[in-house]
């Protein structure tokens, strides 16, 4: 079969910049490369194609002599441009190519030159209490951390000695390894094992720090707790985490809340919810009740005749929103008739007294029952 043109395959034409092809080269590479398409035949074959065409069109002798005379100013190498029988011919820089190229697939992308490392961040635990969480407060933990090293000021190396650039990366950190493949040469990009990615060579290392250039240590940190804030949420405190290198940044302190449950109340997002415990008498005959809140107690009136199961909401008594405690949910009190348990004589006699006076009125609880079995009959 006839060969494509070169400048089809890429989809540019002649008059295409350098930048152009290389462009068109990337997107088709990332497209049918072998990675992206594993067991796929037919994408190999693309990818193939699609190389060798770069492979022409990006050198400026190659692509002059094929402009000139076409796929017959390589016929002589048997299989193509570059000898595509016995391998591809040009070397390709993986790191510029499939670093940028591939950075989508794999959300990597171009590996940077190494610079001062930032510091880690530290993540942490702490338990609060329910009103701690609605209100605020400001706590002190203890962290595990690390802190420049006092002696050697970070640099690693032995007070009075200097450091010197690495000779194998040139001060880089970093040193590129050419691989053959059946896709021809690639280069990578990898850490140089002489000075460890550092770019120096630190013949005498700090003592104090064992040539680390930090130092463990305990420190306290107080954390301010917003109104508000939920079980389960995260705060950062910039600054607080690992200290980073010489030049460097360091991380961040991470605190996750975990807050405790109350014997009373029940989050649910900014609105509190409780059950409370009222007499018969009391929901017969209406009365004022005492309801403890996350301010203290509030005065509520119920109605008589108020049943078990009625949510009755105070506004304003839930949860500061967090971010502007000026706003708060509400309260949501739900009452339940208690039973009483060991009754006098006189108590049951009062009782019996009652009921035969609601049954013979055809009103209270009598009443009621019998007009549920009156419809349950219908």
């Amino acid at each position: 079969m006839d060969k494509r043109d070169y400048y089809e395959v890429l989809g540019v034409d002649k008059s295409s910049s350098d930048a152009d092809i290389k462009k068109a080269y990337r997107k088709l590479a990332k497209k049918y490369h072998p990675d992206a398409n594993p067991d796929n035949k037919e994408a190999e074959i693309k990818f193939k194609e699609v190389t060798e065409a770069y492979e022409v069109l990006s050198d400026t002798d190659k692509r002059a002599a094929y402009d000139r005379y076409g796929h017959s100013a390589f016929d002589q190498m048997g299989g193509g441009a570059g000898g595509f029988g016995g391998g591809f011919g040009a070397e390709f820089d993986m790191n510029d190519i499939f670093g940028s190229v591939f950075g989508d697939i794999f959300g990597g992308g171009r590996q940077r030159q190494r610079g001062p490392m930032p510091g880690a961040d530290i993540r942490q635990t702490i338990q609060i209490s329910f009103e701690e969480a609605a209100f605020g407060c400001e706590k002190e933990i203890t962290i595990n951390t690390s802190e420049t090293c006092s002696t050697c000021n970070g640099s690693k190396a032995k007070p009075g000695t200097s450091t010197t650039t690495c000779s194998k990366c040139g001060g880089s950190g970093q040193i590129r390894v050419t691989q053959r493949t059946i896709l021809g040469a690639m280069q990578s990009v990898q850490t140089c094992d002489a000075c460890h990615g550092q770019g120096k060579i630190i013949k005498e290392p700090c003592q104090a720090c064992h040539g680390q250039g930090k130092i463990r240590t305990t420190k306290k940190v107080t954390i301010t707790i917003p109104a508000g804030i939920d079980h389960g949420q995260t705060l950062r405190v910039s600054g607080k985490g690992e200290v980073g290198d010489v030049g460097a940044q360091n991380g961040d302190l991470l605190v996750t809340v975990s807050v405790k449950p109350h014997a009373t109340f029940e989050r649910r997002g900014n609105d509190v919810y409780m059950k409370m415990p009222i007499s018969f008498a009391q929901a017969a005959l209406g009365d004022e009740l005492s309801i403890p809140t996350l301010d203290g107690s509030a005065k509520f009136s119920i109605q008589p005749g108020t049943a078990t199961g009625s949510v009755f909401r105070l506004q304003g008594k839930g949860i500061p929103n967090i971010r502007n405690k000026k706003y708060r949910g509400d309260q949501y009190v739900e009452v339940f008739i208690t039973v009483p348990k060991n009754l006098s004589e006189k108590q049951k006699t009062l009782l019996r007294e009652f009921e035969a006076e609601s049954g013979e009125s055809g009103e209270g609880n009598e009443g009621t029952r019998k007009s549920w079995k009156n419809r349950f009959k219908k």
